[in-house]
């Protein structure tokens, strides 16, 4: 099954993925696609203001193209990365929690203490490529929050199910939940 849609005036066809006995989502990956990488960056882009935010912040993986995107396109210097484990190169790290709806159980975000340094004090952009239950976006704050900086924005590229509604989001398109038939729910 998969859903056909318009995204950053690009078509792309999104492959159905089980996630609950009788739920899917159409899932959304620019990994590999250069082309849906760089139009929705650009599209994201038109929907804040550069003096709005010091540094774009992102969660590994698929946030990753899109916040590099966005950062070459806007010139920014550098942009930061919530990993999915500590590494070795990163000295002192912090983490939070997340609760995804594309990961089965919780699952921890790391930052280095030397990015946790340059964050503090400063505004933050926080980008992602969807937007369901917020998960991965209240981590993302919450280590944001951790290294004394401010969120002063949240971007993505499709909001989906309830996320639509949420009033502290901007995004390109919506995208709806799906039954185990491939039809939409809710819309």
């Amino acid at each position: 099954m998969k859903y056909t849609m318009k995204i950053a005036g690009l078509e792309r066809d999104l492959p159905l993925c089980q996630i609950a006995d009788d739920l899917y989502i159409a899932a959304f990956i620019c990994f590999g696609d250069a082309e849906i990488t760089t139009a929705c960056a650009e599209e994201l882009l038109k929907l804040v203001s550069r003096d709005d935010y010091d540094y774009i912040f992102t969660a590994e993986a698929k946030g990753i193209p899109l916040a590099h995107e966005m950062a070459r396109l806007s010139k920014a210097e550098k942009y930061f990365v919530a990993r999915k484990g500590a590494k070795n190169y990163m000295p002192d790290p912090i983490s939070v929690e997340d609760h995804s709806i594309t990961t089965k159980g919780a699952q921890k975000l790391y930052l280095g203490r030397d990015d946790a340094e340059m964050i503090k004090g400063k505004r933050i952009l926080l980008v992602d490529d969807v937007i369901s239950t917020g998960g991965s976006l209240r981590a993302m704050e919450e280590m944001v929050n951790m290294c004394g900086g401010t969120v002063t924005g949240r971007v993505c590229v499709l909001a989906e199910g309830d996320a639509a509604k949420r009033q502290d989001i901007k995004f390109i398109g919506t995208i709806p939940l799906f039954n185990g038939k491939g039809e939409p729910i809710g819309t």
